[in-house]
């Protein structure tokens, strides 16, 4: 026995000792969207799309190569006159070739297809930007939904913490009265065996309070991720002014995955337009300048130089391929499947935000009545305390009445909580989740 309240009083001066990060929730979220290691891959992606949303890379502007070569010739040969009949000779002849250009090809017109490539990686870009935004809700609802789970963890502790301390004065009564005869073994066994539960489940809570912390740390990007740290709040606020309508318009006017679905519509509308381009013919401009020296060793001309401009223009109509109509269709289907697709997104959204919403009513309703509930179970308790001191009550009685107050406090913990989550969940489909950054 002595061996137990040692062990729980050394964990308890213990916790002080650790040097502790005081954070608020704001305070958490900034260094989260600063550090968080999914964000910034998010946001270098995004980058890509905006490095890739260029007139070059759409095929707007013009390539100019620079090219540069050499050939050698070694040839041996014997040719026999025809006047004559006698036979010339040529051994190991070597020729040279070099030549060295700068070419310009540039395609003017291509049925629109470059416009709308263009304009393809222009709604790529606004997508990952869309991506990003994304990744961002989705990171502060997941760090204010753990950030809160904390709160909750270091509630229950201290609820366990409290469940302690009633075991142990009830375990020091009942041996006080074991010793001088007015309670039986029985009597103190059972206060052991309470205490010792309670004392285990105090020691499981610190478990998942530390694993909570570990949580924490990880998603705002500590390197030590065991970093202890204690956030400034120290009850679960709720928002009880929510209103559905409202909640509804701010989800289809700003939900990101509603745009998201949005911009895949239109990106499949430009492919659809890309196929119907090659019913247009193309223009295409080439030029270069370009340099060649020839030596020669047998030749007439013992070298020559070449250089100049040359250039054209090209104006070419793509008859038949065998793919066009099929790829006409299947573009037009895409983009019905993109616009069933965000018809789907908008049906789950209200889905959603429909049994969300009951959730937090039902909730709010739920914590309402567990606050009278608990009110009742603390006058219990007191009252069992009391007849138990006169040894008018047994100790599973008094127990029942103990166990009865815990769980009161503990649905009104997991009432807050869920209820927090509920808020937390409407917010981000309505697009409303960056309320916790203020």
């Amino acid at each position: 026995m002595k061996q137990i309240l040692i062990l729980i009083i050394a964990v308890f001066a213990a916790l002080p000792l650790q040097a502790q990060y005081e954070y608020t929730l704001k305070q958490c979220l900034e260094e989260g969207l600063l550090n968080n290691y999914s964000l910034r891959i998010s946001r270098n992606e995004e980058q890509i799309s905006k490095n890739n949303a260029t007139l070059g890379n759409a095929g707007y502007l013009p390539t100019v190569d620079f090219t540069a070569g050499y050939t050698g010739d070694l040839n041996s040969s014997d040719s026999k006159l025809r006047a004559d009949g006698s036979t010339v000779a040529e051994r190991n002849v070597l020729d040279h070739t070099l030549d060295a250009g700068i070419d310009l090809n540039w395609t003017i017109f291509d049925g629109f297809n470059i416009s709308t490539t263009y304009k393809q990686l222009q709604e790529l870009e606004r997508q990952g930007a869309t991506n990003t935004r994304i990744a961002i809700e989705d990171f502060i609802a997941t760090l204010t939904a753990e950030y809160y789970n904390y709160i909750q963890q270091e509630i229950r502790l201290k609820n366990f913490r409290y469940a302690v301390s009633l075991s142990k004065e009830r375990l020091r009564i009942v041996e006080e009265r074991y010793h001088i005869g007015n309670f039986s073994r029985l009597d103190f066994q059972q206060a052991t065996v309470d205490f010792n539960a309670d004392s285990a489940q105090y020691m499981k809570q610190q478990e998942l309070v530390h694993t909570s912390r570990i949580n924490l740390n990880e998603l705002m990007a500590n390197k030590d991720v065991d970093r202890p740290i204690r956030v400034r709040d120290s009850v679960i606020d709720l928002n009880r002014i929510l209103d559905f309508d409202e909640l509804w318009n701010a989800t289809l006017n700003t939900n990101a995955n509603l745009l998201h679905a949005d911009q895949n519509t239109v990106l499949a509308q430009l492919d659809y337009k890309k196929v119907l381009s090659r019913n247009y013919p193309y223009l295409r401009l080439n030029a270069g300048y370009g340099y060649t020296f020839n030596k020669y060793d047998v030749n007439a001309t013992r070298q020559r130089n070449n250089w100049g401009f040359s250039g054209g223009i090209t104006i070419g109509f793509n008859i038949f391929d065998g793919n066009r109509r099929r790829e006409k269709r299947n573009a037009s289907l895409a983009i019905r499947n993109a616009q069933l697709e965000r018809e789907q997104v908008e049906q789950a959204l209200r889905a959603d935000l429909s049994n969300l919403w009951q959730a937090y009513r039902n909730n709010l309703r739920l914590l309402h009545l567990e606050r009278q509930n608990l009110i009742a179970a603390k006058e219990n308790h007191e009252i069992a305390k009391e007849r138990y001191l006169l040894g008018n009550l047994s100790g599973i009685e008094m127990r029942e009445a103990q166990q009865s107050l815990l769980d009161a406090e503990e649905r009104i913990l997991s009432a807050e909580y869920d209820t927090k989550m509920c808020e937390i969940s409407l917010l981000q489909l309505s697009g409303k989740i960056t309320v916790y950054l203020k």
